[in-house]
C-alpha cells in the first residue's frame, strides 16, 4: 500500500479541517502534532485553504497534509503545489481520479453504491471514502456491501464523532475515519487550541483502545 494512505491507517482518525483564517494553520497544525492526530485534511473550500496548507507543510514536516472537498484538476494542482501530500474528494470523477494516480498522488474518493465502488476497483484504488457515511447507512451499510468486495478498505466520513468512532475502527473493513468534532470551526476561531489538543489525545486513545 502507498506509504501516505499507511500512515493514515496507522493514525487511525483523520481531522477533517476547514481553515477561514490563514493565521489559525500553525496553532492548529501544532495542536493537532500535540494531541498525536499528525494529520490534517484541509477542505479546499475556503480562500485561506491553499495558503494554510503551505504554512502548514513547510512549519510542520511530520504533519501529514492533504487536501478535501477537492473538486478539479486545477484544485489537485495547487494543492499539491502548496505541500498536499493527498486529496480527498466528496465524489468518484474518474478523471481527477486518473489524473491523480497518473501523478502518483494518493486519492480517495467519495462513495456510496456498488457501482461506484466497482469503477473504484476499475481505477485501480485500494482504499475510498464512505461519504456522506452516517446518512447513507454507516457502518452496516459499508459492512453489507463491502462483504462483496474483499480488497476494498473504507474510509468513513460524515456523521463520524467521538462515541460511534471505535464501532466503525473495529470493523476490517475501515482504513480510517475522517471526523471533525475534534477541530471544530467554532474551536479554530475562537483560538482553543488548547481544547484541540485535548480533544485530539481523546481521539488517539479512541483508536488505540479500538485496535487492541
Amino acid at each position: 500500500m502507498n506509504e501516505v494512505l499507511q500512515k493514515m491507517h496507522d493514525i487511525g482518525i483523520i481531522p477533517v479541517v476547514v481553515l477561514n483564517d490563514v493565521k489559525d494553520a500553525a496553532p492548529l497544525g501544532k495542536a493537532l502534532l500535540e494531541g498525536g492526530l499528525p494529520c490534517a485534511e484541509v477542505t479546499f473550500r475556503t480562500d485561506a485553504a491553499e495558503e494554510s496548507i503551505r504554512i502548514m507543510s513547510e512549519k510542520f514536516p511530520e504533519l501529514l497534509v492533504g487536501a478535501g472537498t477537492v473538486l478539479t484538476i486545477d484544485q489537485v494542482d495547487r494543492a499539491v503545489a502548496a505541500g498536499a501530500r493527498f486529496i480527498v474528494s466528496p465524489g468518484l470523477n474518474p478523471k481527477i481520479v486518473q489524473y491523480c494516480t497518473e501523478k502518483q498522488i494518493p486519492i480517495t474518493p467519495g462513495v456510496v453504491t456498488p457501482g461506484e465502488i466497482e469503477k473504484a476497483i476499475e481505477l485501480g484504488l485500494e482504499v475510498v471514502k464512505f461519504f456522506p457515511a452516517e446518512p447513507s447507512g454507516g457502518l452496516s451499510m459499508i459492512n453489507a456491501v463491502g462483504a462483496a468486495y474483499t480488497a476494498m478498505k473504507f474510509m468513513p466520513t460524515g456523521g463520524i464523532t467521538a462515541k460511534n468512532a471505535a464501532d466503525y475502527l473495529k470493523s476490517g473493513k475501515i482504513h480510517a475515519c475522517g471526523g471533525s468534532w475534534m477541530v471544530k470551526t467554532d474551536y479554530i476561531s475562537a483560538c482553543e487550541f488548547g481544547k484541540i489538543t485535548e480533544l485530539c489525545r481523546e481521539a488517539a486513545q479512541i483508536v488505540k483502545n479500538a485496535r487492541t
